[in-house]
């Protein structure tokens, strides 16, 4: 019988003050501190003559895919396998270094810091992965109060977390690889400090266990209408409560796995980019939209106290207009860029018994989600987006037809984002 075997190690990866961060364009000014650490995680799964798959995370807003490919490498280095069994995820918070990955997309230019990247990199090249007998478990369950539908409370949104469990023999918790779809926006641009927000304050809920966090489907999922603030209690509170709901199923039976090390299949998809309108229509809508924000913001000020207007703007209907004038600009940006005419999407799947992991670099929309589980063959099938590249947002119909923040500054359209969902379902399913 195979002998299932577990290295699980989490390394603080927090750069120094004084470094721009990541997330949003409406910030500015460095990096004055550290709320709490940025992670990155190694969970390894494999046999002795099996290399297995490996799921490094990173509290980052992204990992484009020339850092992927670095990190890859250094955590194949460590653990002695192939790059090529090395998953590279981000958590997408929103307080990481943008000198990790650089630009991302026109809409946030940032360049990479070779001296951030360095440091990273060799941290996971000298990650000490030492291998222990375990057992695999399956939970999933509901979580209700941590992230909704961003544009309608009641739009659509996965609110289960899926939950792999890996015991010692002995019976030990040992390591979690926890799924969740919500942005990690507790923390708004007036943030200046470094934090993992809810994502993080999840893992220090579950230690001692090593918990490696994924990000799912969570394109239009946020916080938006749950929050209760801004600051650290809420990151706390909100990350209590994924963390609650995890221990809850932990402490219930679960699907038991069988003994075999995970298998791991890739693929590349090639996307057309979408005709972006000319910058000067792009422009013209910014200017409408910004007349409609100002507005507001005249008729808070004249309502209410100092500090109403603040109040306004971090209201879900504040945030929606406030974000629509962020994409307007982001489409003027895109339009006067050199975009390449085609992007190369690394698409991979995990499997591991009844559980699959559908693995993309891109931010889908929860509907997209909902697809990919319905059309997957697996039994159990978890959408794992910010993963070994990043290439924007892909929308759904409805925000595409409204305009919203996302449709303005994704790189597909509709018939490519069709395109995307049938040719990955016919991957995961081959």
């Amino acid at each position: 019988m195979t002998e299932l075997l577990l290295a699980a190690t989490s390394l603080d990866v927090t750069p120094p003050p004084g470094h721009r961060l990541d997330g949003y364009a409406a910030r500015a000014g460095t990096a004055t501190g550290t709320a709490d650490p940025l992670r990155t995680t190694l969970i390894w799964l494999s046999s002795v003559d099996d290399p297995g798959v490996l799921w490094l995370t990173l509290d980052a807003i992204a990992v484009s895919a020339g850092l992927a490919r670095e990190l890859a490498l250094a955590a194949g280095a460590a653990a002695g396998i192939p790059p090529s069994n090395v998953v590279v995820s981000a958590s997408h918070t929103h307080s990481g270094p943008s000198g990790w990955t650089g630009e991302i997309h026109p809409v946030i230019p940032a360049e990479q810091e070779r001296a951030l990247v360095d440091s990273l990199v060799g941290a996971v090249r000298g990650a000490r992965l030492e291998r222990q007998p375990v057992t695999a478990s399956w939970r999933s369950v509901e979580v209700i109060g941590v992230g909704t539908n961003r544009h309608r409370r009641n739009g659509p949104h996965d609110n289960t977390a899926g939950i792999l469990a890996l015991h010692s023999l002995s019976g030990s918790l040992e390591a979690v690889l926890l799924d969740f779809a919500c942005h990690p926006t507790t923390y708004g641009p007036e943030n200046m400090r470094y934090s993992a927000d809810w994502p993080g304050a999840a893992r220090s809920a579950l230690a001692p266990a090593v918990v490696g966090f994924l990000q799912g489907a969570a394109g239009d999922v946020s916080p938006r209408f749950t929050r209760q603030g801004r600051g650290a209690a809420e990151v706390t509170r909100l990350g209590s409560l994924l963390a609650g709901r995890v221990r809850e199923a932990l402490a219930g039976p679960g699907l038991e796995l069988p003994q075999s090390v995970p298998a791991i299949r890739r693929t590349t998809l090639t996307l057309p980019v979408r005709n972006i309108p000319p910058a000067d229509e792009s422009e013209k809508l910014a200017t409408a939209v910004e007349k409609v924000v100002t507005a507001a913001e005249q008729a808070a000020t004249a309502s209410g106290p100092l500090g109403t207007v603040q109040a306004a703007v971090d209201d879900p209907s504040g945030r929606i207009s406030q974000t629509r004038l962020d994409g307007a600009r982001g489409q003027a940006l895109m339009a006067a860029a050199t975009l390449p005419p085609t992007l190369d999407l690394p698409v991979s799947a995990v499997t591991m018994g009844d559980v699959c992991w559908i693995n993309l670099p891109v931010e889908l929309f929860a509907v997209h989600g909902a697809c990919l589980q319905s059309d997957s063959t697996h039994p159990i099938t978890r959408v794992i987006g910010y993963t070994d590249g990043y290439y924007g947002y892909v929308v759904d119909p409805s925000s595409a037809e409204a305009g919203t923040y996302e449709a303005l500054i994704t790189f597909f359209d509709q018939p490519t984002t069709n395109k995307l969902l049938t040719d990955t379902a016919t991957f995961v399913n081959s």
